[in-house]
């Protein structure tokens, strides 16, 4: 099998991220180790994205333009990955059939389970596992729904970057191929991807993603509760809460601050604790053996031990480059890396 280079391309609230990863005779299986060819970030202005969804098309097409010129990736055909909470993840059973029949058949057998009218919604079917039922056998698997604006809005900023958009993908499923690989893959595993705006939670059981969660919380809020209360513009703010953290003392002076970090992060740790407790319930005997922290917002100290502590879980600061051969293109980035495991898995995701 020839080599082959992939870029993926995530469009964050703050960031654009974009990984370039070469492939050999394994391919992307979860066992083989590609080749990290390049990477590169590029900070977008305040506002150019919200809530995980492009509003300034030509702004963010201005930007990832300049991130393909100063680090010269090799092609403008990209894998551009969506998430956020207009992203709908549904279990669904569908009789078994050929993906192709399974696509054409979605949008007859799907009406009555997503919020969206079926005509303004993009669908797709991640097949999970195949079982017998009383009328044969049955594909058991991920329904994938996302709003054509959605879509729509983010493909147009990467074709004004004149950029080709050839798949779009699903964020979290990113997140299953970059971080569920080696010893991981034997195991049942839930990564916690904090952006600035969406907090993603995908369950992957031994390299399979079982049940994906979008929660409407990131960083940012966190950002937003320290600068109101210390009455401190974004950018002070930001530094502010990593010497904050959570839950650890503090002084006279940033005590009210800690207390609203607190309250937002406690909502979100909450959520992430509901999401495990639900899955546990429902997948006995595989149930979550470990959390993985990715995403920009992780990165908040003590995060990682608050979380631990209400689910009960080890929690570890996710290493999507412990999977890859990282090799020169990653030094500059090792210590960001908890924020690219999106960029590289949505390249792992058509290399095979």
């Amino acid at each position: 099998m020839a080599r082959k280079r992939v870029i993926g391309l995530d469009i964050g609230t703050t960031h654009v991220r974009a990984a370039e990863v070469e492939f050999g005779s394994g391919g992307s299986s979860a066992r083989a180790r590609p080749r990290l060819v390049r990477v590169g970030v590029a900070q977008l202005p305040p506002g150019a994205v919200r809530e995980g969804e492009v509003v300034e098309r030509t702004t963010v097409g201005s930007t990832i333009k300049r991130l393909w010129a100063e680090h010269k990736f090799g092609s403008k055909s990209v894998i551009l990955g969506v998430g956020n909470q207009r992203v709908v993840v549904r279990d669904l059973d569908l009789p078994a059939m050929p993906m192709a029949q399974v696509r054409s058949s979605l949008p007859f057998q799907v009406q009555n389970l997503i919020p969206v009218a079926v005509d303004d919604a993009i669908l797709d079917f991640l097949p999970v596992d195949l079982r017998t039922g009383d009328g044969g056998e049955v594909m058991h698997g991920l329904l994938v729904a996302a709003t054509k604006d959605t879509v729509q809005a983010n493909t147009a900023a990467v074709e004004t970057a004149g950029l080709r958009p050839i798949v779009v993908d699903l964020s979290a499923f990113a997140l299953a191929r970059a971080m569920a690989r080696g010893d991981a893959v034997d195991h049942t595993i839930a990564i916690v991807d904090v952006g600035a705006r969406v907090t993603t939670v995908a369950v992957v059981a031994r390299g399979v993603p079982r049940m994906v969660r979008m929660l409407p919380s990131g960083g940012q809020d966190v950002t937003e509760a320290v600068a109101g209360a210390l009455a401190i513009p974004l950018d002070q703010a930001e530094v502010a809460k990593r010497s904050i953290g959570v839950g650890f003392s503090q002084g006279p002076e940033t005590e009210r601050a800690a207390e609203q970090v607190m309250t937002v992060v406690s909502a979100l740790v909450e959520a992430v604790r509901n999401t495990m407790v639900f899955y546990n319930s429902t997948h006995p005997g595989a149930t979550i053996e470990h959390l993985l922290l990715t995403g920009g917002g992780s990165a908040l100290p003590g995060l990682g031990q608050y979380l631990s502590t209400a689910t009960r879980l080890p929690v570890s600061p996710g290493q999507p480059f412990a999977g890859i051969e990282s090799g020169s293109a990653g030094t500059a980035l090792a210590g960001q890396q908890h924020t690219l495991a999106i960029a590289l898995g949505l390249a792992m995701g058509v290399a095979a």
